[in-house]
């Protein structure tokens, strides 16, 4: 009987496959494999070759020798990343944000001997990855305690009162400063970029008799700024009102004393004339006197010893008093 493809039988090759060349060659395509990694973009590759550091490249594709030689540690350089003090965000992906016992780390005595709880955030950005792998042991936990400490140091230098209300701000600008000094003198290779006060309340069984100090010292700068007030307008009006009348008493001081120079100065004119002539004068300021008296009386009656009856003195007639020497 003929063979029905003897085509396929006339060119057929036989190819033996061992174990060792197919274990060869997965392990060929294994290497070939871990020869390439990526960086993501936000994060910077510090490279060891058996666990030393080599060096350190940047975001994207690189080669490096597999099966363990070379290791790869990625590094978010360029994240901004935090720590939470006191209380835990949900969903946080990097592994030292939150610290193992939240409810310790935020309670603290303040400078008065007072107790507060206090939540705060340090946010921070790893600035020199070698740095931070290599010359300090467990960094994040570190920058932790480091922070932890800087704060309470702070807040037992303060009242309670400070921390809750007043002082919150240079209790923030003090812990930063303080943090970061200490973050560089540790070569942690991070650069700490901002501290924020979240939550400063008094503790729980104490909140409710807190609140009523709070709300009578609310009332008490209430009180004391509506005095305040009362007082710039008060005071300002009571003062132009005694400028004013200083300033009248100033105007009729002036007035008087110039009245009386401008009387005595007419005195003296009217005594140098007189001393000229005496009776002249006399009969002037007598003539005078009269004219400026009768033109105001309604009806004179001039009664004399010598005369026997009674006579109505008329008013004189303002030309004959003009006309007089």
């Amino acid at each position: 009987m003929n063979d029905p493809n003897p085509f396929f039988e006339r060119f057929s090759i036989s190819l033996p496959v061992s174990p060792l060349t197919l274990l060869a060659a997965i392990v060929l395509l294994t290497g070939i494999n871990m020869c390439f990694y990526t960086i993501p973009a936000e994060s910077e590759g510090i490279v060891l070759r058996f666990g030393e550091y080599i060096d350190k490249v940047p975001s994207g594709l690189h080669a490096k020798l597999p099966f363990g030689i070379d290791d790869v540690i990625e590094v978010p350089t360029q994240r901004q990343q935090k720590l939470e003090f006191g209380f835990a965000t949900p969903g946080f992906s990097n592994p030292d944000q939150v610290g193992s016992d939240p409810e310790l780390e935020k309670s603290m005595v303040t400078g008065d001997l007072n107790s507060a709880l206090v939540e705060w955030i340090v946010q921070y950005r790893i600035t020199d990855p070698e740095k931070y792998l290599f010359d300090v042991r467990d960094p994040g936990q570190t920058l932790r305690d480091m922070s932890e400490a800087v704060m309470r140091e702070v807040v037992g230098d303060r009242t309670v009162d400070e921390i809750i209300t007043i002082g919150r701000q240079e209790i923030e600008e003090t812990v930063l400063s303080r943090t970061r000094e200490l973050a560089q003198h540790y070569n942690l290779g991070v650069s700490i970029n901002q501290v924020q006060l979240k939550n400063v309340n008094p503790p729980i069984p104490v909140q409710s008799s807190f609140n009523e100090v709070n709300r009578a010292q609310q009332d008490r700068e209430n009180a004391i700024n509506i005095a305040n007030g009362e007082y710039n307008k008060a005071v300002p009006r009571a003062r132009g009102e005694a400028d004013q009348t200083i300033r009248a008493a100033e105007g009729y001081r002036f007035k008087r004393i110039n009245e009386a120079e401008g009387d005595a100065a007419a005195f003296n004119q009217v005594l140098e004339q007189y001393l000229k002539a005496p009776e002249v004068t006399r009969a002037r300021i007598y003539l005078e006197t009269l004219g400026d008296v009768l033109p105001q009386a309604r009806q004179q009656i001039i009664v004399d010893d010598t005369v026997q009856q009674i006579l109505p003195m008329l008013p004189f007639p303002s030309k004959m008093l003009e006309q007089a020497p």
